[in-house]
């Protein structure tokens, strides 16, 4: 027997009739009720010859297509039908706007004898009083802000009506059921159709008053509806293109959001909120508290798992969570903000994957980064739990903050990236990225931990020989070229020359006053706000930093001294060449020597470390990141210099060639390759492929490829949806990962 409280006040006393059970997607709950049988409360008369007149709906069409194209929301698979193309549509729209709907009748109907309600409900329970069951009563005209209903037209077959939905609805999986009766026998005998596929309904960021709005049409072109991009990493000053396919418009994306969130036990009542959406979003994504979609791992240990370097998009992550209800192994930041991007877009909310270079972890909340020397001259790892990160990947959604004072929405910085725990949970954010630039971090959330990412001074502790502690200051080390795909239809053939610099937008010029300022105003909510810049020194310093390299390739550690005064200096520097896992984190140590070196008035001298291949190849980890420290004392007057650098050995390209126009459905062959730059055999080696609307996620397995031979596959496509298409390639082994490539096709009708 059904709820019959369910049943609105007009019919507590009326038989019900589920002419259509209700059936949702693959795996959802909708899907999983059974039809009911004709049923009536206890103590009334089964359905007589008097109540046949009450009008019967033998149909409902949505209109998808022009539903869809109306809330742009046609690119959605679950708008078309199930992946093995046997399942039914869904329609997907946007909350704020109108829809149309179509009765078939099994007669014509009359205004003045027929009635009709329109029931959404969503959740396990439904109540009106959680706004997770909503009946529409029809009305003449139209409510802005309400969920309402009003007749289009009418004729002998059946009714169009237009829905409309509130902008701040709940965001979710919808069941729609209409209940037919006579007007005049308001107990009398109702009728209820179930149809039997749920509405999904999403956040609308082109409605001006749902509070996702973005009035920039290339912004919501971007940030909503592209479905490839790319991330960028590497070091500040290589910097390189990763593309991904954020794949949210494929037909399981849906569900497993709204999976993900209930399973979550997120509360109904909060779900129309993007602001408490996107930051359960940040928590949903990593595993640390949710049981979410992605196990991270920074090991350089993946077993017989996915190293995440390997994977080139959110298409195969997610599927696999969907078939198996399992969280998919293994993750690191980078795939954590994909994922996140597409979520984040898939149900309405702009999203952006940002790369901040030269990122700090601070883990005590000094909002500086702390590094810990060695008496020698080298780096103390084990008291070094604040690090830099090589690069570190996070996202930015766009929304109104109603919760904060004015002027404070727009880009809101989140991390699905579990680092440090806020409120007892792995999750990060929404940040108003004009706070952080303010340092006023005392708004939420998370404002003191994103500031220190991009705006840290770092603090040296030099271990003295009788146990002491110096210490000296550094400004303008972290937050480099804080970087995202810039919006633009289509994509250039050179990946950097997408890239946006948007720096400017998470904090001042370095060294600005107004970024002097914001730092001062953070250190009001730092644990060690008392920090000034040492005093100058006589002997200047210069790191010379390294790019181009190639992997397999020596190279050399260099470290100028310049003499700026009158009489000698005595230098004592210790260089040290670390292989270093992205995050910063020391993977061992590859050499470390010491100089004595006298350097003449005015004058420059230059100190030099060689590092032969052999020496780091077989030591090195996913990212192929060198860490060179540096340490140099000056004997007669104590100065103390410090220095870290970064840099990256570069890989060679992937190769794509196909042709760049094909027809829907025709073949399409595509030939991918690369030179090993390597003296070694390429063993376990495998390309993954994938484009949406060009080819579903594939990994191919290939032989070994011998030192400085090439490495060929030819595959062919079919593409199933036209426009503009790119296809992602990346090939990984045992000794060599993460060379990735692109190409572009145009899929014409």
């Amino acid at each position: 027997m059904p709820n019959t409280s369910r049943v609105t006040d007009a019919f507590r006393h009326a038989t019900v009739r589920y002419t259509t059970c209700c059936i949702g997607p693959p795996g959802s709950r909708l899907r999983d009720r059974k039809p009911d049988p004709l049923i009536t409360t206890p103590g009334y008369e089964e359905i007589t010859d008097e109540d046949k007149d009450v009008l019967r709906i033998l149909d409902v069409d949505l209109d998808i297509p022009q539903n869809t194209s109306d809330h742009h929301t046609d690119k959605y698979e679950v708008s078309e039908n199930s992946r093995d193309g046997s399942g039914p549509a869904s329609l997907v729209i946007r909350r704020g706007r109108k829809f149309n709907l179509s009765l078939k009748l099994s007669r014509p109907f009359e205004i003045i004898k027929d009635d009709l309600k329109i029931i959404f409900e969503t959740s396990e329970s439904p109540k009106a009083s959680r706004g997770t069951s909503v009946t529409i009563v029809l009305s003449d005209y139209d409510q802005p802000g309400r969920w309402t209903a009003e007749i289009k037209s009418h004729n002998v077959n059946g009714v169009t009506i237009a829905v409309s939905t509130p902008y701040d609805c709940i965001v979710g999986k919808w069941s729609l059921q209409v209940d037919t009766f006579l007007k005049y026998k308001p107990n009398g005998k109702a009728y209820r159709y179930f149809h039997k596929n749920p509405v999904y309904i999403l956040f609308n960021p082109w409605c001006p008053d749902d509070g996702t709005y973005m009035s920039d049409e290339e912004g919501r072109e971007e940030y909503i509806l592209n479905d490839v991009g790319m991330v960028f990493a590497g070091t500040h000053r290589q910097i390189f293109a990763k593309p991904w396919n954020f794949a949210q418009f494929e037909d399981f994306v849906l569900d497993c959001v709204f999976y993900l969130l209930d399973r979550a036990k997120m509360p109904y009542r909060l779900r129309g909120s993007p602001v408490h959406v996107v930051r359960k979003i940040s928590a949903i994504v990593n595993t640390q508290d949710e049981g979410g979609l992605l196990v991270g791992n920074w090991s350089g240990d993946f077993g017989r798992y996915t190293n995440p370097i390997a994977w080139t998009g959110s298409e195969a992550i997610i599927e696999e969570f969907w078939r198996t209800k399992q969280s998919v192994r293994y993750g690191q930041c980078w795939v954590f903000s994909g994922l996140v991007t597409t979520v984040c877009r898939a149900i309405g909310i702009p999203s952006r994957c940002v790369t901040n270079f030269a990122s700090a972890h601070d883990t005590d909340g000094s909002i500086t980064v702390d590094t810990h020397w060695d008496a020698n001259g080298s780096p103390m790892t084990e008291y070094n739990a604040d690090s830099i990160w090589n690069f570190h990947v996070w996202n930015d959604v766009w929304m109104a903050r109603p919760d904060l004072p004015s002027g404070y929405g727009g880009w809101q910085a989140i991390d699905a990236t579990p680092q440090e725990t806020s409120e007892g949970t792995f999750c990060c954010g929404p940040a108003s990225l004009e706070a952080i630039k303010q340092g006023m971090l005392e708004l939420p959330y998370d404002g003191p931990f994103i500031f220190a990412e991009v705006n840290a001074d770092r603090i040296n502790w030099l271990k003295q020989s009788d146990g002491t502690w110096n210490k000296n200051f550094q400004k303008n080390i972290v937050g480099k070229n804080i970087s995202t795909k810039r919006p633009g239809k289509g994509f250039s053939y050179r990946p950097l020359d997408d890239r946006e610099d948007i720096t400017h937008q998470y904090k001042f010029l370095e060294g600005s006053r107004d970024e002097r300022a914001a730092v001062l105003n953070a250190f009001e909510c730092s644990t060690l706000p008392d920090l000034k810049p040492a005093d100058p020194q006589d002997v200047a310093f210069d790191l010379i930093e390294k790019d181009g390299i190639l992997i397999g390739e020596p190279f050399e550690v260099s470290l100028r001294a310049r003499n700026i005064t009158g009489d000698n200096r005595t230098v004592n520097v210790t260089l040290t060449a670390c292989v270093v896992y992205y995050t910063g984190v020391i993977a061992c140590k590859i050499k470390t020597q010491r100089y004595n070196v006298k350097v003449q008035p005015y004058t420059d001298d230059e100190i030099i470390m060689t590092v032969a291949a052999d020496e780091y190849l077989n030591k090195l980890v996913d990212q192929a990141a060198i860490k060179i420290s540096c340490m140099a004392t000056v004997e007669e007057t104590k100065q103390v210099f410090t220095e870290q650098d970064d840099f990256r050995l570069s890989k060679p390209d992937l190769k794509i060639s196909a042709l760049e126009e094909v027809k829907v459905g025709s073949k399409l062959t595509c030939e991918i390759s690369f030179a090993n730059p390597l003296n070694t055999r390429l063993t376990k080696n495998f390309f993954f492929i994938e484009g949406p609307g060009l080819q579903r996620s594939r990994k191919i397995t290939i032989g070994d490829v011998l030192p400085h031979s090439e490495a060929h596959l030819t595959v062919d496509l079919y593409p199933r949806r036209t426009g503009f298409r790119q296809l992602i390639a990346s090939f990984n082994s045992k000794e060599l990962t993460a060379v990735t490539g692109q190409c572009h096709v145009n899929v014409i009708p």
